[in-house]
């Protein structure tokens, strides 16, 4: 399943975030960064336990939730927020996952720290006007539905310091 972020406005006003099963859909594409006040050092791995940010690649708005209640499932809404990147307190998820760090195609499950929610999908599916995506939300208990996976995305290695040859 992949998040899909949709101009269509939720209960709190703000942007869906829906799941869709295609691959090919370029309005799936997320970034990973630090939380706001904090530096996400290029090419180092994601810590299992790391509080992050996950920002929608075409729209630049944060991952979202609060205490709203989702329109499909009657679970806590998930939403896109703030601008390029910035947000707030509740934008923060908190990555779950075995071993040491967030390993390439490993499921991990996001935790939300703010509202104790695991950000989760079902089968519930919209009608118009995005017929057939289906709804995002955060649940208080994790199963199944609340292992994500990046199927996709770019490696980037650490910055090396190339060593200074100051003699001529």
């Amino acid at each position: 399943m992949y998040w899909d972020s949709i101009g269509s406005l939720t209960g709190s006003g703000q942007q869906s975030v829906t799941g869709v099963e295609s691959a090919d859909d370029a309005n799936s594409y997320w970034r990973i960064g630090a939380r706001s006040g904090e530096i996400c050092q290029r090419g180092v791995p994601v810590q299992c336990g790391q509080a992050i940010r996950i920002t929608h690649a075409n729209t630049g708005r944060n991952l979202h939730t609060h205490h709203f209640v989702s329109p499909l499932s009657g679970n806590q809404e998930v939403s896109a927020f703030g601008e390029n990147g910035e947000g707030d307190d509740l934008d923060v998820w908190t990555v779950q996952c075995s071993g040491t760090h967030w390993g390439r195609g490993e499921a991990v499950r996001f935790k939300h720290p703010g509202t104790n929610v695991f950000l989760s999908i079902t089968g519930e599916q919209y009608g118009h006007p995005i017929r057939g995506q289906r709804e995002v939300h955060g649940m208080h208990t994790a199963n199944h539905n609340s292992y994500w996976k990046a199927m996709e995305g770019v490696f980037i290695k650490t910055s090396v310091q190339l060593p200074r040859h100051d003699e001529l």
